[in-house]
């Protein structure tokens, strides 16, 4: 029973280029959350405004729409293993480039921003091609185990990740964290380069891209489309990461460590909400397993916002993660099996814009409200807003709660 319970790694032990890709991205999502902490840090040390700090989320929100839905049209028509060599070797060069500023003790926030801004786009170019790639290297019955796997290498560089971002920074300054992220992104690129050629399938090549096909392919999909919304809403109104420095040096009295352990704690609830996966295999009514994830999270960040003892809002932030780790499987895998493949890098590019720029719209969201109230309203507003929002969500697509995964309907 309790071996059923742990998530399952058919996956990795029978497909050796997902191991590969597995591992490479596990290495590399540790430095890219090692320097998502320092550009928070930075930025705040730079200016000591939640603002400035939510910015950061708005200057790399642009970028990531338009290259997200881009990339994802371009990932269906050519060989996305190249597409995706080019968006890493673009983020090891950023990461580079972060390294070298820090250590010339430049530190000035309008070169913070433009970098920022072209990570996203990177990585808008980057990750629909990779996660187009899934259903190619794993069979269809393994989807939902892949996808928890995946969950389970993106948490791993959410947990580690910070807490190594906030150690970093406190033993040897911002330069070291990033240069670790752009030798973490030779492991991604040694992975990718050893897959074989992937061109999409019944999808013609040599003619333009058509960018909005993904939102075209949405508007009649009503249990895909509400998909996106619920995540939407839950990343918008409930993302409280851009008041995680604010919050741990005016509530918490703490410094870098403290940021880096309230950004980990989400994702180490995440980890353990994927390790312990094995059962999503068995659930069929997705649709109602995403409502009442969603609904989770909105609840505890709300909660979050109300206390100031920093080990019970490190706990509720670790159940939020729970809860956004079996949205996301779910999410995952019910748009993977509904797509056809010729479409799936421009679902996934509205995916990455969804899962991606949310958060970063979030960021503003939350910065903008700290601003004006403080950060602990911010935070809790936030949460309440997320469960509003899919309230009325949940009343305009009731279909979605009867999606059944044995008679996938989009």
């Amino acid at each position: 029973m309790a071996r059923s319970a742990l998530a399952d790694t058919t996956p990795l032990r029978e497909h050796p280029h997902f191991r590969r890709l597995w591992v490479g991205q596990s290495v590399s999502a540790v430095g890219q959350q090692m320097t998502a902490v320092a550009i928070s840090v930075q930025v705040y040390a730079l200016t000591r405004s939640p603002f400035a700090t939510g910015l950061v989320g708005l200057f790399s929100l642009v970028p990531l729409v338009a290259f997200g839905l881009y990339g994802g049209a371009v990932a269906d028509r050519v060989d996305r293993r190249r597409l995706g060599l080019i968006g890493a070797s673009g983020l090891a060069v950023l990461s580079a480039l972060l390294a070298a500023q820090a250590f010339a003790g430049i530190h000035q926030v309008g070169l913070l921003y433009a970098i920022v801004a072209l990570q996203a786009a990177c990585f808008a170019v980057n990750s629909p091609a990779r996660s187009a790639m899934l259903p190619r290297l794993v069979p269809a019955e393994q989807l939902p185990a892949a996808n928890a796997l995946n969950t389970i290498s993106m948490n791993l560089g959410q947990t580690v990740g910070p807490m190594l971002g906030g150690l970093f920074i406190a033993l040897w300054s911002y330069q070291a964290a990033y240069l670790f992220d752009a030798l973490a992104f030779s492991a991604s690129l040694y992975a990718m380069w050893r897959l074989p050629s992937m061109r999409p399938e019944g999808a013609s090549t040599g003619k333009r891209a058509s960018v909005l096909d993904g939102l075209r392919f949405l508007r009649d999909r009503p249990n895909l489309r509400m998909s996106f919304l619920a995540d939407i809403a839950a990343m918008v109104f409930g993302m409280p990461r851009a008041l995680f420095p604010a919050l741990a040096a005016v509530l918490y009295g703490g410094g870098a460590g403290t940021v880096g352990l309230l950004a980990a704690a989400p994702a180490v609830g995440a980890l353990l909400g994927a390790l312990f996966s094995g059962w999503v295999g068995r659930v069929r009514r997705q649709g109602l397993a995403v409502l009442f994830a969603v609904a989770a999270w909105g609840l505890a960040i709300a909660a979050f916002g109300l206390v100031s003892w920093l080990w019970v809002g490190l706990l509720l932030l670790a159940a939020a993660g729970a809860a956004d780790t079996v949205s996301m499987i779910f999410r995952n895998t019910m748009m993977q099996a509904a797509a056809p493949d010729d479409m799936r890098g421009r679902l996934q590019g509205v995916f990455i814009v969804v899962v991606a720029g949310g958060p970063r719209l979030g960021d503003f969201e939350s910065g903008l409200v700290a601003q004006l109230t403080s950060p602990a309203v911010s935070a809790t507003s936030g949460g309440l807003a997320c469960v509003a929002a899919l309230a009325l969500l949940t009343a305009r697509y009731p279909g979605f709660a009867r999606y059944d995964a044995r008679h996938p309907t989009p």
